[in-house]
């Protein structure tokens, strides 16, 4: 999180810097905010880079990079917080991996590996620790109009067409993926874990071919 992040009103908590693909730098960070406040009730893994191409032409230190970051830092995250949720029985994981994730597109391998990592990774959090109270469950985002998806999309011209495929017709908003955690880290949803939860505008409830614009649906 960058510093400008501190001026927030209101804001609950100190912001703190971690190199999420550094394990000690985690596990230390993590303690500490255990160690402060006696507990760890949530975990957000939110921490992401964009990265892919064709599988024959990516450079192997970026396909590294994408991984590192992705899914080593989702695992590392967790596994620095399972300690005191162990010791508490009880806490809520939520991981964030993406629509891309859950399907395949074209150029995605790298960024699609590692998403679809994070989502199997939370399922099996689920089957080992929901016994001992833990939940965990994976937002999967569609495209989200933030400075980094910006930057890709303005650069396509082929944008207008991947907004379309949200049959909501728009980009999803930061907030609304805020709010899907936070629901999945509250009370309400105390039944809830194993999921891949696409937050996504229906970006994956199926193809659009125009067939409905022809019966006037427009």
């Amino acid at each position: 999180m960058g510093s400008d992040l501190n001026s927030l009103d209101g804001f609950p908590g100190e912001l703190v810097t971690v190199d999420v693909t550094d394990a000690d730098a985690q596990a230390a960070h993590i303690a500490q905010v255990a160690e402060t406040h006696g507990r760890i009730d949530v975990v957000v893994t939110a921490a992401g880079v964009a990265g892919g191409g064709p599988l024959h032409l990516i450079d192997i230190e970026e396909w590294d990079r994408v991984q590192n970051i992705n899914l080593r830092g989702t695992m590392l995250t967790i596994r620095a917080a399972l300690e005191p949720m162990i010791k508490q029985r009880s806490g809520s994981i939520i991981t964030i991996a993406s629509v891309e994730g859950l399907e395949g597109c074209e150029a995605g391998s790298t960024y699609n590996a590692s998403k679809g990592g994070v989502v199997l990774l939370t399922k099996n959090l689920a089957n080992d620790y929901g016994r001992i109270g833990i939940r965990a469950n994976c937002i999967c985002p569609g495209f989200i109009d933030t400075p980094l998806l910006r930057g890709v999309l303005d650069a396509l011209p082929f944008r207008e067409d991947i907004i379309a495929q949200h049959k909501l017709g728009r980009l999803g908003k930061p907030e609304e993926i805020a709010g899907a955690a936070r629901f999945l880290a509250g009370d309400d949803a105390s039944f809830v874990t194993g999921v891949a939860l696409p937050v996504d505008g229906g970006y994956t409830a199926g193809h659009s071919y125009g067939i409905a614009e022809m019966m006037g649906l427009s």
